[in-house]
């Protein structure tokens, strides 16, 4: 194929010799149980309607039967999609049409890694409900903390950051592996001050403590959850209460730490004990700290990282688990943040260069 351009004026139009031969269309068909057909297609074929709408390789099933036609690639996409969802049924997983949008997903950026062993690993089963990760950077951050001794979750809202990190914490408990639970986080409110709140020092700090307590009763029998703080083995405290101890063979977490200074970090962080394990979680976009001070998270992201047995986290608004509307308003204001940077360094330039203009010469 060749083309040139002709100039007409202010208009360019281009001359193309000869047109693209349409792609060719290509078929294939996989045999799979009728069973597991039946799990991948879903209820009504809610999850068939969300694959027809992910992919563009037509897609017809007819018993244990499933026909692809399309172009090469768009075929064999598909078929990855139906093998690791027959893989994901094979595992006994439930597939819903959030789990085949994260299928799709995962195989379009290519991510190396399989789905079905993403979204297939078990955390804690609690009552007939099973926690797991979603997204491949969910899974990456569950097995960091398996396997360092300090991990760093930082990601927008509803990434799973502290869910996950609780989960990990019950189950430590459970296998053992720790003889106590200690989460935390700093009881920093936008405009207030605890000392002019209503009530007693435990009413005015269990606000900023509640979604701990919350997380906690999703994992473990409400009964039982009294009487293991009683005991200690489980502790929900504001950050100042961490000062001038030694936390040993615990499982802790410190969540929103973008809400703690430098030298509450470090103040934390030096807390270690024998046989603990730390997890510290927030969100460097939503800092709340008074009078612009700099947040300990960010501040330990630039300090720590290199040194071994730490490790960084990231998620980011694809690892959102909460209405899908969420993960669209988190892009959209860091969209928002992006431009008014921008606009902010161009402006400041622009006072500079106006300054410069009328100084006075030397």
């Amino acid at each position: 194929m060749s083309e040139h351009s002709e100039l007409d004026g202010n208009r360019v139009t281009t001359i193309t010799d000869r047109a693209l031969p349409a792609e060719r269309t290509v078929r294939s068909s996989m045999d799979l149980a009728p069973e597991t057909v039946r799990q991948i297609l879903g209820a009504t074929d809610e999850n068939l309607t969300a694959i027809e709408r992910e992919l563009r390789a037509d897609i017809h099933v007819r018993g244990g039967t499933v026909s692809l036609s399309g172009t090469a690639a768009d075929v064999a996409l598909a078929e990855r999609v139906f093998s690791e969802l027959a893989s994901l049924a094979g595992r006994g997983q439930p597939i819903a049409p959030d789990a085949v949008r994260r299928t799709i997903g995962m195989l379009t950026n290519e991510v190396g890694e399989s789905p079905a062993e993403v979204l297939s690993l078990d955390i804690l089963s609690r009552r007939g409900k099973t926690i797991r990760p979603k997204t491949l950077n969910q899974k990456r951050y569950v097995d960091a903390i398996d396997e360092n001794t300090i991990v760093f979750g930082v990601g927008p809202a509803g990434t799973g950051k502290t869910y996950l990190a609780m989960a990990k914490a019950v189950q430590a408990l459970q296998a053992k592996q720790v003889s106590r639970i200690i989460l935390t986080r700093p009881a920093v409110e936008a405009g207030e001050r605890l000392g002019f709140l209503p009530g007693t020092l435990h009413e005015k700090i269990d606000p900023y403590l509640r979604p701990l307590h919350d997380a906690l009763h999703d994992m473990m029998d409400p009964e039982a959850i009294p009487k293991l703080m009683q005991a200690g083995v489980i502790e929900v405290a504001p950050l100042a209460y961490m000062r001038g101890r030694t936390l040993n063979d615990a499982f802790i977490i410190l969540d929103e730490a973008q809400n703690t200074t430098a030298e509450q970090m470090k103040m934390f962080l030096t807390r270690l004990g024998f046989g603990s394990k730390i997890v510290v979680t927030g969100d460097v976009t939503q800092v709340d700290l008074p009078g612009g001070a700099r947040s300990g998270l960010r501040a330990a992201s630039e300090i720590l990282t290199g040194i071994d047995d730490i490790h960084f986290a990231t998620l980011d608004s694809s690892d959102v688990v909460r209405h899908r509307l969420v993960s669209h308003i988190v892009d959209a204001y860091e969209r928002h943040e992006s431009d008014r940077s921008g606009e902010l360094a161009v402006g400041n330039r622009a006072q500079r260069r106006a300054a410069h203009a009328h100084s006075p010469r030397r």
